[in-house]
């Protein structure tokens, strides 16, 4: 059934299935390890200079491009931990979180009728984000290892990327490290992934929100550092996972000069600014020592293996992600090889919330994802032990 009113190129986007297992969890009483968000704060080094910050001028409008002290502190960090060079004055945009930059791109960048290649599964907001610029997607299937196969990792077909590129292709959206699988794209999936840009003259958009959060034998490599895709590429990353401080909503996208001015032609119409005393409080971060970056991601690292091994001690047959914040589990056997059902019924099963992952797939490959399932481990340790306690003791 249509939704009234809304416009035909976003019927489908309805209510997400976040919504109703956040809502499942409050009535159960159960955990929420479905969204992705952390339930400890960020460094005191970063929220102390936030909090210095309100009351001050900077509670009113930042320039439109974002506080010259936070571009500086991206660019500088970007040269710091991926060896690339972007002018803070023209190539860098702060923007409200990664998805701004991200719709912005692609409101800036895509005309109607356009196609976006993107690896599937696919973060929800991506479709969303295309079709409000009238685009259309075109999905790679990602290939899920066995589960509990440790070291076993996700992958693709280049035959599938390059028959995903027709005529009409525009744009490439790549998220590495990706979610929701966990996976970190390997160098020569990335040479791929260039090849495919530079031969079909695509622009390249790279999510790389969870570039710190990447565990022992992996290594995330930005796809602008490959020869040839710097000049055409914009890099989208976020203060919101790095510092345990996703409501704050900064993120910037890094990129060539002509680019970068075509996303804030768009942006400006959306939000304008934002998060103004949270912009020196950010920049306060990104120049924090490395021994805090390799900190946050071995501390995740544990977390993964507390829930990873609960959930296989469980029963439950789990991927063990490389990073970022979920694992999946393969409900096939378990409930029927259906995901949301299997969500559905887990609150009152174990006192547990998760999330179906099928609703990262499109409607075309919908039965690629519709038996995982997301389990979020971004959480306080107390929080994972009850968790894993109460799925071990779940009944049949």
């Amino acid at each position: 059934m249509s939704a009234p009113y809304l416009a035909e190129r976003l019927q489908g986007f309805g209510t997400t299935v976040f919504a109703e297992m956040s809502a499942l969890a409050v009535a159960t009483g159960s955990i929420n390890l479905g969204q992705g968000f952390p339930d400890t704060p960020g460094p005191a080094e970063v929220l102390d200079v936030a909090r210095s910050a309100i009351g001050t001028a900077h509670d009113q409008y930042p320039p439109g491009p974002g506080t010259p002290e936070l571009r500086a502190a991206i660019a500088a960090h970007v040269a710091r931990f991926r060896g690339l060079a972007y002018d803070p004055d023209t190539e860098v945009l702060v923007t409200a979180g990664a998805t701004e930059a991200l719709t912005a791109a692609m409101l800036a960048l895509v005309e109607p009728g356009d196609e976006v290649v993107v690896f599937e599964p696919v973060y929800d907001s991506y479709a969303a984000a295309v079709a409000m610029a009238g685009g259309v997607l075109r999905p790679v299937p990602l290939t899920p290892p066995p589960a509990d196969t440790d070291g076993a990792v996700w992958t693709f077909d280049p035959a599938d990327l390059r028959a995903a590129v027709t005529p009409r292709a525009r744009l490439l959206l790549l998220n590495t490290p990706h979610n929701p699988t966990g996976k970190v794209f390997r160098r020569e999936e990335l040479d791929a992934v260039a090849e495919v840009v530079l031969t079909a003259g695509l622009l390249l958009v790279t999510d790389e929100v969870y570039e710190h959060l990447v565990f022992a034998g992996a290594e995330h490599v930005s796809p602008a550092t490959l020869p040839g895709l710097r000049e055409r590429t914009l890099v989208v990353g976020s203060g919101g996972k790095t510092f345990s401080t996703t409501g704050w909503k900064v993120g910037w996208t890094c990129g060539p000069a002509p680019l970068v001015a075509a996303v804030r032609t768009a942006k400006q119409f959306l939000t304008y600014v934002n998060a103004g005393p949270f912009q020196p409080a950010i920049a306060a971060g990104l120049v924090l020592p490395d021994a805090y970056f390799t900190g946050i991601a071995a501390d995740l690292q544990r977390r993964r293996d507390v829930l990873v091994g609960g959930l296989r001690e469980a029963g439950l047959p789990t991927i063990s992600p490389e990073a970022t914040y979920f694992a999946t589990v393969d409900v096939r056997g378990i409930a029927d090889d259906d995901g949301l059902a299997f969500c559905r019924e887990l609150p009152h099963r174990a006192g547990v919330v998760a999330v179906p992952a099928g609703v990262f797939w499109t409607a075309e490959h919908a039965d690629l994802g519709r038996h995982l399932v997301r389990f979020a481990f971004c959480k306080r340790d107390e929080v994972l032990t009850e968790a894993v306690h109460r799925l071990t003791r779940m009944g049949p």
